[in-house]
Order: structure tokens, then sequence, then C-alpha cells
């Protein structure tokens, strides 16, 4: 007898078990997170995850995958750099495993994005600070420059020169700057409807022998948050939190998607992490997820039913492609999240 796709412990909202009472927050905890519901949840995704896997980048990778296996076929194949390195991430019909770049990576990429940032501002602030200063002297626009090559030179220098060194490096020495992390951050699993938190800690065994802990616990057990701080500029930014209910388990979602000065993104990524583990219905229906639908057996079912094109993204031309993000971004500005009634507290009683 074949074993079941799904685990007995996969997500279903309607086979959730009671379960105890809610561990009482602190009140800073209270005062700077807001407690999302659980439940009736929309389509939608954010723009980050829609457009992870472009139509276009869709038909480029099969294209790609074609001529490999002509080439290996004619003995003509030639691996490129860095192929099988493993980055630690997957996201498939099992899992959405999220894993980083290291540091060293980071680096270079900040060398060069924070270095071209910078520079350009730089530019764009003494541009005005000169076109100010031509309306209210009397010297000519040439000798104004001139008087300003001084200043250009301190403040231009050392980050045009980390936007080149980024540039240099990254194009031509990408051993040096391109590395995986240790492992990965966080998995949801959709076959078991488990978490998992990977503890780099682990009581000093990672450091003795590279072992990673890992945190494990049903998603059921979590609540989404959003926690609101201010940027740099004192602006309030919002971002995604999930905090299992008895453990200390915290997962910060601000490196998969942005904050952002509306909560309405973070509810969408919500809603989107809540229909991924819903093993009721089937996978998000997003262009990075295609190829693998006929490998979950609720989501090729419903295909099967429905008549889903199974090439619906891959083939879909880049206009209808931004028609589906606008609409997207759209129907994620009026989302009803805050409105919602919470399913949860059908199985938990909240303590605070």
């Amino acid at each position: 007898m074949d074993q079941p796709f799904y685990a007995n412990t996969a997500y279903n909202p309607a086979s959730i078990p009671d379960q105890p009472p809610s561990v009482e927050r602190s009140w800073i905890k209270r005062f700077a997170k807001v407690r999302l519901p659980w439940g009736n949840t929309q389509d939608v995704a954010p723009e980050r995850i829609l457009c992870d896997l472009k139509p276009s980048s869709l038909r480029f990778w099969e294209a790609a995958e074609k001529e490999r296996l002509e080439q290996k076929a004619q003995g003509t194949y030639v691996p490129p750099l860095f192929e099988g390195i493993d980055l630690h991430q997957k996201y498939d019909h099992e899992h959405f495993r999220y894993a980083l770049l290291s540091k060293r990576s980071h680096f270079w990429l900040l060398m060069l994005g924070g270095g071209r940032f910078i520079f350009l501002i730089s530019i764009f602030i003494l541009l005005i600070m000169y076109l100010a200063e031509l309306i209210d002297t009397d010297d000519s626009w040439l000798e104004l420059a001139a008087s300003y090559i001084p200043t250009l030179s301190i403040l231009l220098a050392p980050p045009l020169a980390c936007w080149l060194i980024g540039v240099f490096v990254i194009r031509f020495f990408p051993r040096l700057w391109f590395k995986p992390s240790r492992g990965p951050l966080w998995e949801l699993n959709r076959r078991t409807g488990l978490v998992t938190v990977f503890d780099y800690d682990n009581n000093g065994e990672y450091k003795k022998n590279g072992t990673i802990g890992e945190i494990t616990a049903p998603f059921y057990e979590f609540d989404a948050y959003i926690a609101t701080s201010p940027n740099r500029q004192g602006l309030p930014m919002n971002v995604l939190y999930l905090a299992h209910r008895y453990r200390d388990i915290v997962i910060n979602f601000g490196s998969l998607v942005a904050p952002d000065r509306c909560p309405q993104l973070p509810c969408a990524l919500w809603d989107f992490l809540q229909n991924y583990m819903d093993t009721s219905r089937p996978l998000p229906d997003l262009p990075s997820y295609e190829q693998y639908r006929p490998l979950d057996p609720v989501t090729a079912e419903h295909d099967r039913r429905t008549g889903r094109d199974p090439r619906y993204w891959i083939d879909m031309d880049d206009e209808t492609f931004k028609g589906k993000v606008k609409d997207m971004l759209r129907r994620i500005d009026a989302i009803d999240t805050m409105s919602r009634f919470n399913l949860m507290v059908r199985h938990v009683h909240y303590t605070d």
C-alpha cells in the first residue's frame, strides 16, 4: 500500500487540533506588534514572490535546459562555473526554504550597490547646491564649477572607488565574491506541515563538528504579527514575523520581502504563506510553482478538474504578465486582513 503524500501533521484548516492557551507576551511585544488573524485568505502574493521567476525567465531556463541536454547527448557539454553548488534554498511543491548568501558575498554586493547609490545621490545634491549658488553669484558658471572641483574630489572619490571596485570584482573574479552561506535560515514544509528554524549555535555543536540544529513545530502553532518600527528617516516601516505561541521561535521575513510603509504587503505575505501550506487547496498559482504543480496531488487534481493550461505562465507574453502584476498590486492594496475573524480562536485561548 502506497504511503500518503502528505504527513498527518500537514496543515489543513479543517483539521486543526485544539491547543493549550497561548503564553502571555510581554507588554513591549504587545505594543510593538499587531497579531494577524488566521484564515479567510485571498489569492495574493507580494510582487517580490510573483516576479521571482517571470514568464520570460521560465522560457530562458527551459531553452537553457534543452540546450544542456542536447550538448550532453553530443558530448560537448561544459559545466558552467558554480553548477551544482548548494545555495541551501529550495522553492518547490514541498519546501519553502530560505537562505542568504555569505557575508563575503554581501560585502561585495554592498560595495557595488552602496557605492553607486552614494555616488549618484552625492552628484544630485551637489548639482542642486551648484544651481542654487549659480543664481545668487556674479561668477560665471565655469568659474563656479571650478570652485566645486575640490569638493567633488573629496566627496565623490570614495563612493566612486567602491562602485568601480565592486563592479570589477563581481564581473571578473566570481570565485572571490560568490559564496553560499553556511546553510538555510528557515523552512516551511507543505508536505509535513512543519516550520523549521535552523540553529547555528546548537549548544556549540556547529562550531565543534558543523552540526546544524533544527527547531521544529507545526505551522498552526505559530501566529503572524506585523511589527512596525521607524527607518533611518523616521518613517514607520512594517514587516511580517512568525512567532511560536509557546516557545521562543521567531522568523523575521524582512529579508524575504522588504519592510514597507503600508501594512498591506505583510498581510499579503501572510495570506501567501497560509495558502502555500494549506493542503486542502492547490499551490498558489505563480510562475515559480508552475513546473511543480503536477507533483503535488491536490494541485494536480485541481488542474485536471479545471482544465488549467500546464503552460499558463511560461507561454504568457510580457505585456499580459505586466497586467497580472498590476492586478495583483490592486488586490493587495484592497486586502481585508484587518477586518477578518481570527479562525484560530476556535482552537486556542489567547491570553493577551
